[in-house]
C-alpha cells in the first residue's frame, strides 16, 4: 500500500455494462500515465459510496470514479460526509448511459482524465445540493451534484429501473425514450406547495427541476443559465401543461429554449421545498430517493472536481 494515492472506484455494470467491457483500456491508460494507483470493483448499489468512505479512512487523497451520474454520486457523497471534504480531489472517468453531470462539467468519455488529475492543475471547487426527503416514513439526506426532481422527470427515471441493460448502451438509450413516451402517456399534473427563497405559492405542476449543473439525461440542456459555481439553485417550474403541449415542447429542451415558453419558468435561489397531498417520488443524480415534502438546498463551493 506505500505510495499508492489513488483509489479508482469502478461500476463494471455501468453504461448498460459497457464499462465491464472497457476496463482493459481505462487500466492501460491509467498505467501509462504513471500513477500509483490501486482499484476495486462495486458489486451493488450503494457499493462505491463504502468504497469512497473506507478509502478516505486509510489515507487517500484522490478519488477516481468509473462509470456514470450514479457512480459518481456515490462516490461524491463517500468524500462530503468525511470529515474534511475539501481536502479530497475526485476524478471522473465518464463512461455511463447518460453521463448528465459530467457532461455538465464539460468532460466527455475520455480516458486521458489521470494527467490531469495527477498534477492537481485542472481542479476546481464546485458547489452540491442537499436533498431530505422521506423513504418509508424516514427522513433522508443525500448530496447530488447535477440536478433532483419530482413529477413527470422523477417519474420518467423511476420507470428506467426494470429496463434490461445486457443489450449495451445504444439499445438502452432507445429503452428509456420509449418507456419515457409511456409515461408520459399516463402522467397526471399534481397539485403542490412551492417555495423558491422567500417566494411561496400553491400551483398545479407537470414538474420541478433543481439544478445544480446544466443538462439532464438525454443531454438536454434542461437549466441554461444554471453554474456549478455560482452559490445558486436553479429551479425549473413546468406548470400545468398537457401531454400534447410538452410534446411540441420537448425540441426546445436540447436548445435550452423551453424556459422561454409561458408556462415554464427558471428562478435561481439557494433553497427550495415542496410539499404535497399527493404522492410525489423525489429523484436525485438518477436515482429514486424517497417522496415528498422535499426539501434542496445548495452547500457551495463543497467538492474539488478535477475538470479537462
Amino acid at each position: 500500500m506505500s505510495g499508492i494515492r489513488t483509489k479508482v472506484i469502478v461500476n463494471p455494470e455501468a453504461g448498460s455494462r459497457s464499462v465491464g467491457r472497457k476496463w482493459p483500456r481505462i487500466i492501460r491508460q491509467l498505467e501509462k500515465e504513471g500513477l500509483a494507483f490501486d482499484y476495486e470493483f462495486t458489486k451493488s448499489r450503494g457499493h462505491a459510496l463504502d468504497i469512497a468512505g473506507r478509502s478516505i479512512g486509510n489515507g487517500y487523497r484522490y478519488l477516481i470514479a468509473v462509470g456514470g451520474d450514479g457512480t459518481v454520486n456515490e462516490v461524491a457523497n463517500g468524500i462530503l460526509r468525511s470529515n474534511n471534504p475539501q481536502s479530497i480531489i475526485l476524478g471522473i472517468v465518464s463512461a455511463g448511459t447518460a453521463d448528465a453531470f459530467s457532461f455538465s462539467l464539460g468532460i466527455t468519455e475520455n480516458y486521458n482524465v489521470i494527467n490531469s488529475f495527477q498534477t492537481d492543475r485542472s481542479s476546481t471547487l464546485i458547489d452540491v445540493g442537499v436533498v431530505r426527503c422521506y423513504n418509508r416514513g424516514q427522513s433522508v439526506e443525500r448530496f447530488f451534484l447535477n440536478e433532483a426532481s419530482i413529477g413527470l422527470a422523477a417519474e420518467i427515471v423511476d420507470s428506467w429501473k426494470s429496463l434490461p441493460t445486457r443489450f449495451g448502451k445504444g439499445v438502452n438509450l432507445a429503452l428509456r425514450t420509449a418507456t419515457g413516451y409511456k409515461v408520459l402517456s399516463i402522467h397526471r399534473n399534481k397539485k403542490v406547495k412551492l417555495q423558491i427563497g422567500d417566494e411561496v405559492e400553491s400551483i398545479s405542476m407537470c414538474a420541478v427541476m433543481v439544478s445544480n449543473g446544466q443538462y439532464c439525461a438525454d443531454r438536454m440542456l434542461i437549466a441554461p443559465h444554471a453554474s456549478l459555481n455560482d452559490g445558486l439553485l436553479n429551479a425549473i417550474v413546468v406548470g400545468d401543461v398537457t401531454r400534447f403541449e410538452l410534446l411540441k415542447i420537448r425540441p426546445t429542451l436540447y436548445k435550452g429554449s423551453h424556459v422561454k415558453h409561458p408556462m415554464i419558468r427558471e428562478k435561481q435561489a439557494t433553497n427550495v421545498t415542496i410539499e404535497s397531498d399527493e404522492r410525489l417520488i423525489v429523484e436525485a443524480d438518477g436515482d429514486i430517493l424517497g417522496e415528498c415534502p422535499a426539501s434542496f438546498r445548495v452547500k457551495p463551493s463543497a467538492l474539488s472536481v478535477v475538470v479537462l
